[in-house]
């Protein structure tokens, strides 16, 4: 049986969007994709609808390695609105609870204490995490609630920017997994007055610099020049989603032996441990692989660019 012929090309990289508000990562991630006319493509953690900034869209073989992106630290400015909570924890929400704003600059400054560094944070209801095989904002749209547990997470951050009443501008800088609006609810409900978040921008994902990104408008427009090496020239390398693990170049014969996914033994000259990126003689990137306490490296998730 012959083969499906793959729809689009055979192009790999990492594009970073200045995602506007309104559209939903998914539905926006898909149009990034038909622009470049790519055969694959995925993003690297969704933003809500109302949510701007940054979104890396990985492109080809870079959707191996969305999860490190995934996995990796964010950073965030989130207005917040006092005295109002709405089901979902954000102005696309319905408002269930109007209080009285008594809050002084002292009282928030003192609140933002109590959630830097290490935290529990419940899951919101309006979330993409999956219960019984469905995300839970289906459930919470049925006006079912599920029960969640508290999860880990890290605030490295929590700067206090601007206290105009109701309003409460933070920019935040948090691990994986948190979610801004629970945080935002959560505030709220410590300062006794309820809150939601009004506007929430992403303003960098791991390493990535904020000048790289493009708005999806700006890549329409390149993409009418019909030339898409127009496009092309605005990906980053694959290997940027992994920038946090050493590099490991190996020789011509060890690049040969793990193309084919077998462990090679080698000089451990760097005294590398634990994941790496690798790399051919000529600084071509080959994947991600695992260094033991051996000095044997063992692949683990390589790219296929025939």
């Amino acid at each position: 049986m012959a083969r499906p012929r793959k729809k689009g090309r055979d192009i790999h990289g990492i594009f970073l969007l200045d995602k506007s508000q309104g559209m939903s990562s998914n539905d926006i991630m898909q149009k990034v994709k038909r622009l470049f006319n790519a055969n694959k493509a995925g993003h690297t953690g969704a933003l809500d609808p109302l949510a701007t900034g940054m979104l890396p869209i990985c492109l080809g073989e870079a959707t191996k390695f969305s999860q490190f992106l995934l996995d990796s630290d964010k950073r965030y400015l989130v207005i917040a609105k006092l005295g109002e909570r709405t089901d979902t924890s954000d102005a696309d929400g319905q408002v269930v609870q109007v209080r009285e704003v008594n809050c002084e600059l002292k009282d928030v400054l003192a609140a933002l204490e109590q959630f830097r560094g290490n935290i529990l944070q419940v899951p919101t209801m309006f979330s993409a995490l999956k219960h019984q095989g469905k995300p839970l904002y289906e459930y919470a749209r049925q006006g079912i609630t599920v029960e969640r547990e508290a999860r880990p997470i890290q605030i490295f951050e929590l700067k206090f920017i601007e206290y105009q009443p109701p309003f409460l501008t933070l920019e935040v800088l948090c691990s994986k997994g948190t979610y801004i609006r629970t945080l935002i609810d959560d505030l709220g409900e410590h300062l006794g007055c309820g809150a939601h978040v009004t506007m929430l921008r992403r303003l960098a994902v791991a390493q990535y610099p904020a000048e790289k990104m493009m708005s999806i408008d700006t890549l329409q427009q390149l993409a009418e020049q019909q030339d898409l090496s127009l496009l092309d020239q605005h990906l980053l390398p694959i290997d940027s989603a992994l920038s946090v693990l050493p590099a490991l170049y190996l020789d011509e014969q060890q690049t040969k032996a793990v193309g084919f996914g077998q462990r090679v033994k080698f000089i451990n000259s760097q005294k590398l441990q634990g994941q790496v990126r690798l790399f051919s003689v000529h600084k071509v990137f080959l994947g991600v692989a695992e260094v033991d306490s051996n000095n044997v490296i063992r692949p683990q998730r390589m790219v296929n660019l025939s």
